[in-house]
């Protein structure tokens, strides 16, 4: 064989083999959870940067501490309100405000408040000069059709009363003023 053969042959083997390992890592995907960066595949975890904290991880695990978290997120919810704010509520809410990117417990709190620390869904506020507030979140008439526009649902005035419903309406609410205010806390 001669020297030029040799050469390509080998160049051919590199390039095979250089292929072979970006094949591997074609289903490799980043994804945060808890402020971390991962690299989601079917490897197991290892720390494969020191200087970025990032880790080989299966996408499941990190879904995992995900779901631990919501979870417990949802009992301390509903241990604080001694079990008036379902577990269920909690997991739909936190789920919802995570979608906005609205620190969960945000929410909790004005739910508690609105409903004097209930959490009854059939919540009717007093009159006012512009009408009574209904529900978990208190939405009063008058604002509650915009909102459950701008959160893409329908509006009925009997639906204030499913909690459901009402912590959607809360979520795209407070993402609103959000937007409207730049922050949470009034100067």
């Amino acid at each position: 064989m001669t020297k030029r053969y040799v050469v390509l042959v080998s160049a051919l083997i590199f390039v095979i083999l250089l292929s072979s390992i970006n094949l591997l890592n074609i289903n490799e995907q980043t994804v945060q959870a808890e402020e971390k960066t991962f690299i989601a595949s079917d490897k197991s975890q290892r720390r494969i940067d020191e200087e970025t904290s990032a880790y080989e991880k299966d996408t499941s695990d990190v879904q995992s501490v995900v779901w631990q978290t919501i979870e417990k997120d949802a009992e301390t919810m509903m241990n604080d309100s001694e079990g008036r704010f379902k577990k269920s509520w909690a997991v739909y809410m936190i789920k919802e405000a995570r979608k906005y990117e609205i620190d969960p417990f945000i929410v909790y709190e004005l739910l508690k408040v609105e409903t004097g620390h209930t959490f009854a869904p059939d919540t009717v506020g007093p009159e006012t000069i512009y009408g009574h507030a209904y529900g978990m979140a208190q939405f009063m008439e008058n604002t509650a059709p915009w909102i459950a526009e701008m959160a893409g649902v329908a509006y009925e005035k009997s639906m204030l009363f499913d909690p459901y419903y009402s912590m959607k309406l809360s979520v795209v609410y407070l993402d609103y003023l959000y937007e409207k205010y730049g922050r949470w806390m009034k100067l």
